[in-house]
């Protein structure tokens, strides 16, 4: 049976070397926020397109400060977006605001803290050094100098940069569309009455919030019983999306379903098992050319498992690079016990004090608990080779998509 490592890997093995070329479309910038980029971006001309002051203050040349409470004339005034005709002379100087352009002649900027200013005589408390507090033009970008490459993931930084060279509207790559199946007779709709033995459908519901977070488009395929005719329909037609998410049938029960059909489609199977606890019956597979996830009926195990291995599957068929698992350490507030050749996810909650993150983990009565889950903000990873940890050890968590 896999670890989890390797079976996120072999997710991305896999779906990488599908024959798969992201459909494009151009949006406004406005609605860009976490696409993927289609086409780079480029510097429309120089960045800064002048010489910048990063200080109010005065600009100067600095041999003209070198002397002890060296006396400058002030001789004019340019604040960010104006202009000042003329140039700096010896022994004068401009006041400048932060972004302004620096005028000819002047090398520097002196801080406005450094001074004292009587009318137009300016006293320099301390010397310039040449280029202080100025960013000459094109230091952070030449005109047609690549600034954003194709396949970037667009945040607020990526598109802030795009907006400064005019990119009102951006190419993207269209989101995957992931269909999510849940299965089970004992599953209801959200708004149904359920039975006494029936839950309703919040899988359902988890699944379409990941996908969305992910990057993809969810389509809702709702639920199918556990009769083969009916289900092999709902699959066929999950197949006709990007992605196909099952959640529940993937057990060794009587009506666990799912593996049956997918091999009466002649799915190849890449992992039927994974060494982790909850999640261990998660399936991969490809059929018709799509990747199809088969994932624990338990909300717990299905939320961990699409952390695990459907995020990085959106990633590649976004046309992105897939994203690390974003596992950082953290000290043990309270004392961890787990035995068993697998490793471990189990709802905790992450608390920092100053700089350190402390993990304490949650009680919880098994992968169905929701509740439990709700109140965590992660989980605790406990490995195999760590049976038993103390309070103040160092240990790994994972943080909750959307909760941290």
């Amino acid at each position: 049976m896999l670890s989890f490592t390797d079976a996120r890997q072999k997710v991305i093995d896999v779906t990488g070397g599908l024959r798969h070329k992201p459909r494009r479309e151009t949006v406004e910038i406005s609605q860009a926020f976490g696409r993927i980029l289609a086409e780079p971006v480029f510097a429309d001309r120089d960045y800064p397109p002048f010489d910048r002051a990063t200080r109010d203050g005065f600009a100067v040349r600095a041999a003209d400060t070198a002397a002890p409470r060296s006396q400058l004339e002030c001789i004019g005034e340019i604040r960010a977006g104006g202009s000042f005709d003329g140039a700096v002379g010896a022994r004068q100087c401009v006041e400048i605001m932060t972004g302004a352009a620096v005028p000819s002649g002047a090398d520097a900027v002196v801080m406005v803290e450094y001074t004292k200013r009587e009318g137009n005589r300016i006293t320099l408390e301390r010397a310039a050094e040449r280029g202080q507090n100025i960013v000459p033009r094109g230091k952070e970008a030449k005109a047609s100098s690549l600034l954003l490459a194709h396949g970037t993931r667009l945040g607020y930084v990526e598109l802030s940069l795009a907006a400064q060279v005019g990119q009102a509207r951006l190419p993207v790559t269209s989101r995957p569309r992931v269909a999510i199946l849940s299965t089970g007779d004992e599953v209801v709709a959200v708004d149904a009455q359920p039975g006494p033995r029936q839950i309703r459908n919040s899988n359902g519901l988890a699944l379409e919030t990941l996908v969305t977070l992910g990057g993809g488009e969810p389509v809702q395929l709702g639920n199918a019983p556990d009769e083969v005719g009916i289900l092999r329909k709902s699959i066929e037609r999950g197949l006709e999306e990007d992605i196909l998410v099952l959640s529940g049938g993937v057990s060794m029960g009587k009506y666990d379903l799912v593996e049956q059909v997918l091999s009466d489609l002649a799915a190849e199977f890449h992992f039927t098992g994974v060494a982790m606890r909850p999640g261990r019956p998660a399936v991969f597979a490809t059929c018709r050319g799509k990747p199809v996830f088969g994932l624990p009926g338990n909300p717990v195990s299905t939320m961990v498992t699409f952390e695990l291995f459907v995020l990085p599957a959106i990633d590649l068929l976004s046309g992105a690079l897939p994203r690390p698992l974003p596992i950082f350490r953290a000290r043990l507030a309270t004392p961890a016990c787990e035995k068993g050749p697998m490793v471990h996810f189990l709802p905790a909650r992450i608390e920092w004090e100053g700089r350190e993150a402390r993990v304490a983990q949650l009680p919880w009565q098994g992968s169905g608990d929701i509740v439990a889950l709700a109140l965590a903000n992660g989980f605790l990873v406990v490995g195999p080779e760590r049976p038993e940890i103390a309070v103040g050890e160092w240990v790994d968590v994972l943080p909750r998509r959307g909760a941290i």
